[in-house]
């Protein structure tokens, strides 16, 4: 569909809505295959700790390419846990995007150290290296890069700085399951990489986490950790007949459980078709908008295949009459769901108020974020949907331009 400039009345002034029900931003698809699975665990002996977690972690393993794979219950506890891993503590210091959703700067305080930002490449918006190396003192331990919308960070120039000085890389690849970098899967690049299966990911277990490494240090000290520290599990000890136990560490119950496992496996047998689905609409989004003044398309570099988590535009304000908030209103009032990511984490009030942080330290992530919208983006969206989202945004943007 191709957009048509117009003065149409927007929604938001009393004109006709482009939907008559809100499109979300990104929602999960459950089929019944996926609650049969369900199902079938909960009539079992384990809804903890059991088989289905132990097949899921396989299964995920190899579809990343990665040679161990732990499950934890969240997103965040998978950052955690990684952190854990990378033997972060008081006094050390780990480098990090502020763009990006709280939980990724959140992990390295509670392992009593301390986040330190860099800003971003302008293309992309993932972690420039150069600024990365910047920021690198003798307290720095690892470096999260943030594979933002999907699009891998640069993962190679980042390797070769934690290299250099003896860093460990965890990948926050909440947004990229499925994405390719240079020829390879994410997952299987950094020292440890995390990915989430909240509802609107590519693979949903309700809440859930993964860390996959090709270090298996890290995944024992991974699986030891999700379960308080103890060296065995409930299952095991079963099988040997055994009950005797030992905590060896100081760790979290951030298990997760059968009953999500086994919609996680159920989902992961349809990651392709999902991520062939995303593709569509992004391909379909930048057709579109390829020439709409006004807007700005997310970049793909060369060599990357991107897993399209969201579709984040931005928008020139140059070229409207209208800020970031009322584009926002507008679109919402046309029952298009828009959403913003993120609020820079530097800007939130606890880092204001523990940090320091007044604003202006970054700005290529606070330029972005000022202009950046995210359109519906969610594989279970289909041709009309996308063709609203397009409709909308073109009406809006048209009626605003200078």
């Amino acid at each position: 569909m191709q957009i048509t400039p117009s003065k149409e009345l927007l929604a938001v002034d009393g004109g006709t809505p482009v939907r008559n029900t809100l499109l979300p931003y990104g929602r999960q698809s459950i089929e019944e295959d996926d609650i049969q699975a369900v199902v079938d665990v909960l009539r079992s002996d384990w809804l903890t700790t059991g088989p289905k977690v132990g097949e899921f972690e396989e299964a995920f393993a190899a579809r990343v390419e990665a040679k161990y794979a732990v499950s934890f219950s969240s997103g965040t506890a998978a950052l955690h846990g990684a952190a854990f891993a990378a033997g972060l503590k008081p006094g050390d210091e780990a480098i990090t995007t502020p763009l990006t959703f709280a939980a990724t700067a959140n992990c390295v305080l509670y392992q009593g150290a301390s986040p330190v930002f860099a800003d971003v490449s302008d293309d992309t918006l993932n972690l420039d290296p150069e600024r990365v190396a910047a920021r690198i003192t003798p307290r720095t331990r690892a470096i999260l890069p943030v594979d933002y919308a999907g699009h891998p960070a640069d993962l190679d120039a980042i390797l070769e700085l934690a290299a250099r000085d003896g860093l460990v890389v965890i990948e926050d690849a909440c947004h990229a399951l499925g994405a390719e970098y240079r020829g390879r899967s994410t997952g299987s690049i950094a020292d440890m990489t995390v990915f989430s299966f909240h509802p609107v990911k590519h693979v949903a277990t309700g809440e859930g986490g993964m860390v996959t490494t090709g270090r298996a240090d890290y995944a024992e000290s991974l699986r030891r950790f999700r379960n308080h520290g103890i060296s065995s599990d409930a299952r095991q000890r079963q099988a040997e007949g055994q009950w005797r136990y030992e905590m060896v560490l100081l760790g979290f119950n951030y298990r997760l459980t059968d009953i999500a496992c086994a919609l996680g496996s159920s989902q992961l047998k349809k990651l392709e078709a999902n991520l062939l689905r995303r593709r569509e609409i992004a391909a379909r989004y930048a057709a579109a908008f390829r020439d709409l003044a006004g807007v700005m398309l997310p970049v793909v570099r060369a060599g990357v295949n991107p897993a399209w988590h969201i579709y984040p535009i931005r928008l020139n304000l140059a070229k409207l009459s209208a800020n970031r908030a009322q584009v926002f209103r507008a679109l919402r009032a046309e029952n298009i769901g828009v959403n913003v990511h993120y609020i820079p984490v530097h800007r939130h009030p606890y880092y204001r108020d523990h940090f320091g942080y007044r604003g202006g330290e970054y700005p290529i992530v606070e330029d972005a974020y000022e202009r950046l919208i995210s359109l519906p983006m969610f594989h279970g969206m289909s041709d009309e949907d996308a063709e609203d989202v397009v409709r909308a945004l073109g009406k809006v943007v048209s009626h605003y331009a200078r």
